[in-house]
Protein backbone atom coordinates (compact mmCIF):
# COMPACT_ATOMS: atom_id res chain seq x y z
CA UNK A 1 0.00 0.00 0.00
CA UNK A 2 1.55 3.52 -1.11
CA UNK A 3 2.84 5.32 2.07
CA UNK A 4 1.07 8.55 0.55
CA UNK A 5 -2.04 6.40 1.54
CA UNK A 6 -0.94 5.60 5.36
CA UNK A 7 -0.23 9.40 5.54
CA UNK A 8 -4.02 10.52 4.12
CA UNK A 9 -5.52 8.16 5.91
CA UNK A 10 -3.68 8.55 9.52
CA UNK A 11 -4.41 12.63 8.62
CA UNK A 12 -7.87 11.83 8.16
CA UNK A 13 -8.46 9.62 10.97
CA UNK A 14 -6.64 12.72 13.28
CA UNK A 15 -9.06 15.42 11.46
CA UNK A 16 -12.20 13.20 12.22
CA UNK A 17 -11.37 12.74 16.04
CA UNK A 18 -10.05 16.28 17.09
CA UNK A 19 -13.35 17.76 15.47
CA UNK A 20 -15.34 15.31 17.39
CA UNK A 21 -14.10 15.18 20.52
CA UNK A 22 -13.63 19.36 20.58
CA UNK A 23 -17.79 19.02 19.64
CA UNK A 24 -18.11 17.04 22.54
CA UNK A 25 -16.49 18.97 25.10
CA UNK A 26 -17.70 22.07 23.87
CA UNK A 27 -21.06 20.43 25.13
CA UNK A 28 -20.37 19.23 28.32
CA UNK A 29 -18.48 22.37 29.33
CA UNK A 30 -21.49 24.24 28.59
CA UNK A 31 -23.41 22.09 31.33
CA UNK A 32 -21.32 23.77 34.18
CA UNK A 33 -18.52 21.91 36.05
CA UNK A 34 -19.06 18.65 37.97
CA UNK A 35 -23.30 18.63 36.40
CA UNK A 36 -23.60 15.37 35.42
CA UNK A 37 -24.57 15.02 31.78
CA UNK A 38 -28.03 13.09 31.49
CA UNK A 39 -28.09 9.98 29.70
CA UNK A 40 -29.25 6.08 28.72
CA UNK A 41 -28.25 2.81 29.47
CA UNK A 42 -27.11 0.23 26.93
CA UNK A 43 -25.97 -3.30 28.22
CA UNK A 44 -26.15 -2.83 31.34
CA UNK A 45 -27.08 0.09 34.32
CA UNK A 46 -23.10 0.42 34.48
CA UNK A 47 -22.77 0.98 30.39
CA UNK A 48 -23.87 5.13 29.87
CA UNK A 49 -25.05 6.93 26.59
CA UNK A 50 -25.30 10.33 25.35
CA UNK A 51 -26.97 12.50 23.44
CA UNK A 52 -23.09 13.17 22.91
CA UNK A 53 -21.60 10.02 22.44
CA UNK A 54 -24.46 9.69 19.06
CA UNK A 55 -24.13 13.46 17.95
CA UNK A 56 -20.21 12.87 17.93
CA UNK A 57 -20.44 9.17 16.12
CA UNK A 58 -23.22 11.31 13.36
CA UNK A 59 -20.00 13.36 12.80
CA UNK A 60 -17.43 11.29 12.18
CA UNK A 61 -20.05 9.12 10.31
CA UNK A 62 -20.94 11.91 7.86
CA UNK A 63 -17.57 13.05 7.09
CA UNK A 64 -16.47 9.29 6.21
CA UNK A 65 -19.15 9.06 3.65
CA UNK A 66 -18.50 12.19 2.07
CA UNK A 67 -14.95 11.61 1.42
CA UNK A 68 -14.89 7.81 1.23
CA UNK A 69 -17.85 6.55 0.30
CA UNK A 70 -16.75 2.98 -0.46
CA UNK A 71 -15.17 1.99 3.19
CA UNK A 72 -16.92 0.39 6.13
CA UNK A 73 -18.12 2.11 9.07
CA UNK A 74 -18.72 0.36 12.49
CA UNK A 75 -19.45 2.65 15.37
CA UNK A 76 -20.12 2.05 19.11
CA UNK A 77 -23.61 4.33 18.68
CA UNK A 78 -25.14 1.98 16.08
CA UNK A 79 -23.04 3.23 12.53
CA UNK A 80 -23.35 -0.04 10.71
CA UNK A 81 -22.24 0.67 6.36
CA UNK A 82 -20.57 -2.14 4.59
CA UNK A 83 -18.59 -0.75 1.66
CA UNK A 84 -16.46 -2.80 -1.00
CA UNK A 85 -13.02 -0.85 -0.31
CA UNK A 86 -11.59 -3.51 2.01
CA UNK A 87 -11.22 -0.74 4.44
CA UNK A 88 -13.46 0.53 7.71
CA UNK A 89 -12.97 2.57 10.14
CA UNK A 90 -14.37 1.41 13.64
CA UNK A 91 -15.40 4.86 15.67
CA UNK A 92 -16.02 5.35 18.93
CA UNK A 93 -16.68 9.06 19.85
CA UNK A 94 -16.56 8.81 23.66
CA UNK A 95 -14.68 5.91 24.99
CA UNK A 96 -14.96 6.90 28.51
CA UNK A 97 -18.86 7.92 28.60
CA UNK A 98 -19.02 7.43 32.52
CA UNK A 99 -16.03 9.87 33.21
CA UNK A 100 -17.37 11.98 30.81
CA UNK A 101 -21.10 11.96 32.68
CA UNK A 102 -19.37 12.49 35.74
CA UNK A 103 -17.32 15.61 34.24
CA UNK A 104 -14.05 13.70 34.62
CA UNK A 105 -11.33 14.05 32.52
CA UNK A 106 -10.36 10.46 31.02
CA UNK A 107 -12.40 10.02 28.08
CA UNK A 108 -11.59 10.83 24.32
CA UNK A 109 -12.36 10.13 20.92
CA UNK A 110 -11.33 6.63 19.09
CA UNK A 111 -11.20 6.19 15.10
CA UNK A 112 -8.82 3.60 13.10
CA UNK A 113 -9.12 2.50 9.78
CA UNK A 114 -8.85 -1.73 9.42
CA UNK A 115 -7.66 -3.55 6.69
CA UNK A 116 -7.54 -7.57 5.88
CA UNK A 117 -4.39 -7.60 8.38
CA UNK A 118 -5.69 -5.03 10.99
CA UNK A 119 -5.47 -1.86 12.06
CA UNK A 120 -4.12 0.50 8.86
CA UNK A 121 -3.82 3.84 10.49
CA UNK A 122 -5.88 5.35 13.69
CA UNK A 123 -5.82 8.27 16.00
CA UNK A 124 -7.35 8.88 19.61
CA UNK A 125 -8.00 12.29 20.85
CA UNK A 126 -7.87 13.49 24.29
CA UNK A 127 -9.93 16.82 24.49
CA UNK A 128 -9.64 17.79 28.37
CA UNK A 129 -6.06 17.48 27.87
CA UNK A 130 -5.54 18.49 23.93
CA UNK A 131 -3.59 15.62 23.49
CA UNK A 132 -3.67 13.45 20.29
CA UNK A 133 -2.05 10.23 19.96
CA UNK A 134 -1.90 8.83 15.93
CA UNK A 135 0.01 5.96 14.23
CA UNK A 136 0.24 4.58 10.87
CA UNK A 137 1.25 0.86 10.61
CA UNK A 138 4.87 1.10 9.96
CA UNK A 139 5.35 4.51 10.42
CA UNK A 140 5.54 4.89 14.46
CA UNK A 141 3.50 6.89 16.91
CA UNK A 142 2.96 10.44 17.76
CA UNK A 143 1.48 12.29 20.73
CA UNK A 144 0.51 15.89 19.24
CA UNK A 145 3.33 15.26 16.34
CA UNK A 146 5.88 14.21 18.11
CA UNK A 147 7.61 10.32 18.20
CA UNK A 148 6.96 8.83 21.82
CA UNK A 149 8.05 5.65 22.85
CA UNK A 150 6.97 2.76 25.46
CA UNK A 151 8.42 2.42 28.84
CA UNK A 152 11.99 0.88 29.40
CA UNK A 153 10.54 -1.62 32.01
CA UNK A 154 11.90 -4.66 33.02
CA UNK A 155 10.95 -5.32 36.32
CA UNK A 156 6.79 -6.38 36.43
CA UNK A 157 7.22 -5.85 40.17
CA UNK A 158 7.72 -1.97 39.58
CA UNK A 159 5.27 -1.41 37.33
CA UNK A 160 2.51 0.45 36.72
CA UNK A 161 -0.18 -1.34 35.11
CA UNK A 162 -3.31 -0.58 33.55
CA UNK A 163 -6.79 -2.66 33.75
CA UNK A 164 -10.48 -2.45 32.82
CA UNK A 165 -13.69 -3.96 34.15
CA UNK A 166 -16.63 -5.21 32.10
CA UNK A 167 -19.60 -3.54 32.38
CA UNK A 168 -21.27 -7.61 33.56
CA UNK A 169 -21.99 -7.82 36.76
CA UNK A 170 -20.08 -11.62 36.87
CA UNK A 171 -17.31 -11.02 34.71
CA UNK A 172 -16.41 -7.62 37.27
CA UNK A 173 -16.46 -9.96 39.96
CA UNK A 174 -13.89 -12.73 38.39
CA UNK A 175 -11.96 -9.90 37.23
CA UNK A 176 -11.88 -8.12 40.92
CA UNK A 177 -10.81 -12.09 42.57
CA UNK A 178 -7.81 -11.55 40.25
CA UNK A 179 -6.71 -8.38 41.46
CA UNK A 180 -6.08 -9.31 44.64
CA UNK A 181 -3.82 -11.63 43.79
CA UNK A 182 -2.16 -9.26 40.89
CA UNK A 183 -2.09 -6.13 43.05
CA UNK A 184 1.09 -7.43 45.58
CA UNK A 185 3.01 -8.51 42.31
CA UNK A 186 3.32 -4.51 40.58
CA UNK A 187 3.96 -1.10 41.58
CA UNK A 188 0.38 -0.40 41.25
CA UNK A 189 -2.97 -0.35 39.44
CA UNK A 190 -4.21 1.68 37.55
CA UNK A 191 -8.29 1.58 36.19
CA UNK A 192 -8.53 4.89 34.46
CA UNK A 193 -11.78 3.92 32.78
CA UNK A 194 -10.83 3.94 28.79
CA UNK A 195 -9.02 1.66 26.75
CA UNK A 196 -8.25 3.97 24.31
CA UNK A 197 -6.29 6.44 26.08
CA UNK A 198 -5.00 3.27 28.50
CA UNK A 199 -3.46 1.65 25.45
CA UNK A 200 -1.93 5.12 24.19
CA UNK A 201 -0.54 5.89 27.94
CA UNK A 202 1.24 2.56 27.48
CA UNK A 203 2.29 3.89 24.03
CA UNK A 204 4.15 7.22 25.22
CA UNK A 205 5.80 5.67 28.91
CA UNK A 206 2.80 6.62 31.48
CA UNK A 207 1.85 3.05 32.23
CA UNK A 208 4.27 0.20 31.75
CA UNK A 209 1.14 -1.81 30.79
CA UNK A 210 -2.09 -2.59 30.46
CA UNK A 211 -4.64 -5.35 30.32
CA UNK A 212 -8.59 -6.04 29.60
CA UNK A 213 -10.77 -8.49 28.63
CA UNK A 214 -14.26 -8.49 26.57
CA UNK A 215 -13.73 -5.03 24.90
CA UNK A 216 -15.31 -4.01 20.99
CA UNK A 217 -13.30 -3.30 18.10
CA UNK A 218 -13.90 0.49 18.23
CA UNK A 219 -12.34 0.37 21.48
CA UNK A 220 -8.99 -1.00 20.95
CA UNK A 221 -8.50 -0.46 17.00
CA UNK A 222 -6.59 2.90 17.34
CA UNK A 223 -4.83 1.92 20.79
CA UNK A 224 -3.51 -1.07 20.13
CA UNK A 225 -1.79 -0.01 16.89
CA UNK A 226 -0.61 2.99 18.80
CA UNK A 227 0.70 0.85 21.65
CA UNK A 228 2.20 -1.30 18.99
CA UNK A 229 4.12 1.65 16.50
CA UNK A 230 5.68 2.94 20.03
CA UNK A 231 7.40 -0.18 20.40
CA UNK A 232 5.07 -1.91 23.26
CA UNK A 233 4.22 -5.59 22.63
CA UNK A 234 0.24 -5.98 21.78
CA UNK A 235 -1.06 -9.77 22.44
CA UNK A 236 -3.88 -11.45 23.64
CA UNK A 237 -3.47 -13.68 26.69
CA UNK A 238 -1.66 -16.49 25.10
CA UNK A 239 0.96 -14.34 22.88
CA UNK A 240 -2.06 -14.40 20.10
CA UNK A 241 -3.09 -11.76 18.57
CA UNK A 242 -4.70 -8.75 20.66
CA UNK A 243 -8.56 -8.25 20.27
CA UNK A 244 -11.94 -8.46 21.49
CA UNK A 245 -11.21 -11.48 24.01
CA UNK A 246 -8.63 -10.48 25.39
CA UNK A 247 -5.79 -7.36 24.94
CA UNK A 248 -2.67 -6.82 26.71
CA UNK A 249 0.15 -4.22 25.47
CA UNK A 250 3.24 -3.53 27.93
CA UNK A 251 6.77 -2.75 27.31
CA UNK A 252 8.63 -5.55 25.91
CA UNK A 253 10.76 -5.92 29.25
CA UNK A 254 7.59 -6.96 31.08
CA UNK A 255 4.84 -8.20 28.64
CA UNK A 256 6.20 -12.04 29.02
CA UNK A 257 6.07 -11.65 32.66
CA UNK A 258 3.05 -10.34 32.81
CA UNK A 259 0.80 -13.19 30.73
CA UNK A 260 2.78 -15.24 33.12
CA UNK A 261 1.54 -14.09 36.15
CA UNK A 262 -1.96 -13.65 34.66
CA UNK A 263 -1.73 -17.68 33.51
CA UNK A 264 -0.75 -18.25 36.90
CA UNK A 265 -4.24 -16.35 38.64
CA UNK A 266 -6.22 -17.75 36.54
CA UNK A 267 -4.95 -21.40 36.50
Amino acid sequence: MPDTLHADLRSFAEELAVQAGSVALAGRRRLGVGQPVAHDTKSSPTDPVTEFDRSAEQLIVGAIRARRPDDSIVGEEGADQTGDSGLAWHVDPIDGTANFVYDLPSWCTSVAVVDDDGSLAGAVYVPVTEELFSAARGHGATRNGHAIRCSSATVLAEALVGTGFSYAAERRAAQARRLVELLPAVRDIRRLGSAALDLCLVACGRLDAYFEEHLNSWDLAAGVLIAAEAGARTSDFDHGRAGTTATVAAAPGVHAALLELIASIDG
